[in-house]
């Protein structure tokens, strides 16, 4: 990096210290799979449910594909069923620095953009930097044109979907025996490095927060690109187990999550699928080859990840689950009986990341799932139903490709 950049940096520690079309469709939908246990909570309907409304400033550029829309239909449509939200206020750099280097933090700061002559006074923003040198600490640390740029309150609006993950995650460090932090579950950034539309890693921050109570923690990725920021920052600790299930990486970014990245003590768990893998499949490696590993490991705590992407309608992938399939994963996880910090994640498409995070915190709370989103959602959304129609199919697609990965997971136990 160039000197001038290693200046400034310096200078500021000091002062701070898919597109595969697969629509084809077949067998109807069987609700009656999501079994709904008793509420076991008296108030409020979801407890520990972290948002804010500046989580919605993280915002990478209008026509990027993270769009805060995603998370400002779900929060109205959980609100609409009787949610009540709590601020969780800002994340801290302390919270930051638990998995990021110290480093990395001060170029987040000094990359985001400039707003205007008070936050420049402040010191925020890049306007005193030549433009090679800002390419050069871009690059650097990850905050490239595409997935990645750096964009307006880019700190701040990190801190913000930080806190809910961080506070949801206190609250079960505490005692609590669920929390939500639906803003977060951006899993892609490492430890110095902007990745996959994450700053700031939440779920690993989140995990790094039970351990202060919990000996092990497990951290389960249902999203469809594998939770590789996660894995990477606990790879050589034993005591939080990753596990993702999640499209092979010769077809989808990030092109990692294979079998044999297993971790210290085969503490990570990896299950990747096949493109065009159909839900039925896709539940059972979930099954055979993650729940095992949690039986295992004897987690005391989850970080929960609850990517949508792995539904058929994802711009972004090419796996062809259903709604209610991916609820079956998330169903599973609750029944463990594990104190668990629930995250939102990816989900690209608006008709179908709303009511599956609603019908995934409505299972995770023991409550029963509507079958009609309510009438006035339905018609602005053109989104009728939480569950789908029907199933994608041709039904059993990806088995024996699933079935080679069960192997090899099974062969290096």
């Amino acid at each position: 990096m160039a000197v001038v950049c290693k200046e400034l940096l310096s200078k500021r520690l000091e002062r701070e210290q898919k597109a595969i079309p697969v629509r084809s469709l077949g067998t109807n939908i069987l609700r009656d799979d999501i079994q709904i246990l008793p509420l076991s909570y008296d108030s409020p309907v979801l407890p520990h449910f972290y948002y804010h409304p500046r989580m919605l400033a993280y915002e990478i550029s209008p026509k990027h594909p993270l769009k805060p829309k995603r998370l400002r239909r779900a929060i109205e449509l959980l609100t609409r069923l009787g949610v009540v939200t709590i601020d969780p206020g800002l994340a801290s750099d302390a919270d930051v620095l638990r998995v990021h280097s110290l480093e990395y933090l001060e170029a987040v700061k000094v990359l985001d953009p400039p707003r205007g002559p008070a936050e420049e006074e402040h010191g925020q923003g890049h306007a005193f930097l030549i433009s090679d040198d800002i390419l050069e600490m871009q690059a650097e640390y990850g905050f490239m044109a595409g997935d990645n740029p750096a964009f307006p309150n880019m700190y701040s609006a990190s801190l913000a979907y930080l806190g809910g993950s961080v506070r949801a995650a206190e609250a079960v460090r505490d005692g609590a025996p669920l929390a939500f932090g639906i803003a977060g579950g951006l899993h892609h950034a490492l430890r110095s490095k902007a990745s996959g539309f994450c700053v700031f890693n939440d779920p690993a921050v989140a995990c790094h927060v039970l351990r202060e109570k919990f000996d092990r923690v497990a951290y389960v990725d249902i999203d469809v690109h594998h939770g590789d920021g996660v894995q990477w920052i606990f790879y050589v600790d034993p005591t939080v187990m990753t596990c993702s299930i999640h499209e092979e990486g010769k077809t989808l970014w990030p092109g990692t999550g294979w079998v044999e990245e297993t971790g210290a003590e085969f503490s990570s768990v990896n299950v990747p699928m096949q493109a065009r893998t159909t839900g039925d499949v896709w539940l059972d490696a979930f099954e055979r080859g993650i729940l095992p590993a949690l039986e295992r490991f004897q987690p005391q705590a989850i970080v929960l990840q609850m990517g949508t992407d792995t539904h058929f309608l994802d711009p972004l992938a090419h796996l062809n689950n259903s709604a209610q399939e991916w609820l079956q994963a998330v169903v599973r996880i609750r029944d463990l009986g594990i104190p668990l910090v629930a995250l939102g994640g990816g989900g690209y498409n608006l008709t179908t990341v709303p009511r599956m995070w609603t019908a995934a915190c409505l299972t995770l709370g023991n409550l029963e799932v509507p079958e009609l989103v309510p009438a006035d959602l339905a018609e602005a959304w053109e989104m009728p139903r939480f569950f789908d129609a029907e199933l994608p199919g041709p039904r059993g697609s990806g088995r024996e490709y699933a079935e080679g990965v069960l192997a090899r997971l099974a062969a290096l136990r």
